[in-house]
């Protein structure tokens, strides 16, 4: 009876919360979180990092029928992300391999580097217009979307505000790449006192197609994302798993389960930064 209590106590006070926050405030919320994040990936420049790709192959029963995995020491140098493979399915990469991989990464760089102001004037100017098409998508999501505060939850010892996302009856899009906004919804995890998303949880609702060979994303494909705070000053990705089920051209069927993790942050110390 006791437990029973204190359970009804809890929902009670769950409830009393979620009703605190408006659809509108909510939404004005995850506005704030967008740009935030898109902070964020600013500063994720200035880091090191290791990340590893899993990918499971499934069979028509659901069972795991191949297994491959990838490595990458991963870094900005002269204003792009470099990926650098090290380890495949679990081994480093042999001397041959390795070579070839710091080849490749030498010519990226070299382009880079011996870059044309005018070159650089053209490349600075399509990444703006990029941000800014990423900012309108921001919007656009806010606006996608009716939100419900479910309660809250301290994973990690944070408390974060669960949110509930469901698409928005009548929403017409502005961007191209928003249109799919409303076939999928989303559980979303903000961490209370920054205003940082800690987790999302995607799944899709109904069949998504795309591209021109008509690729087809189906129902109930699912997508986890989380991030964890670094050196006290930026919040990077952590973890991303994802459950797809998709079809390339009608024909080829892909039923796949992708694990990637992100470790090792390290900043860039002043003489090894090479950053334009």
């Amino acid at each position: 009876m006791r437990y029973a209590l204190t359970l009804a106590a809890i929902l009670s006070v769950t409830s009393a919360i979620a009703q605190s926050l408006s659809n509108d405030q909510i939404r004005d919320m995850l506005r704030q979180v967008a740009a935030k994040d898109m902070e964020n990936d600013k500063k994720q420049r200035d880091y090191t990092y290791t990340e590893r790709e899993v990918e499971n192959h499934l069979d028509g029963k659901g069972r795991i029928s191949s297994t491959e995995s990838k490595t990458f020491d991963v870094m900005e140098l002269y204003g792009e992300q470099v990926r650098r493979l090290v380890a495949k399915d679990g081994h480093p990469l042999s001397g041959d391999d390795a070579r070839k991989e710091e080849e490749k990464i030498q010519k990226r760089v070299d382009k880079r580097k011996n870059e044309s102001e005018n070159d650089r004037a053209k490349r600075r100017e399509r990444e703006e217009k990029d941000r800014e098409k990423d900012r309108k998508f921001v919007s656009e999501v806010a606006d996608a979307y009716d939100f419900r505060l479910v309660g809250i939850e301290s994973p990690a010892g944070r408390e974060t505000y669960v949110i509930d996302a469901e698409p928005r009856p009548g929403f017409h899009a502005q961007l191209a790449e928003a249109k799919i906004l409303p076939k999928f919804r989303f559980r979303a995890w903000i961490d209370k006192q920054e205003l940082e998303w800690k987790k999302l949880d995607i799944q899709c609702i109904d069949t998504v197609s795309f591209g021109l060979f008509i690729a087809r994303l189906h129902k109930d494909s699912r997508i986890l994302i989380e991030q964890t705070r670094v050196n006290d000053e930026v919040w990077l990705p952590q973890h991303i798993s994802a459950k797809v089920d998709a079809r390339i051209a009608l024909v080829k069927g892909f039923n796949i389960q992708a694990d990637v993790t992100f470790s090792d942050y390290k900043k860039f110390s002043a003489d090894t930064k090479l950053l334009q």
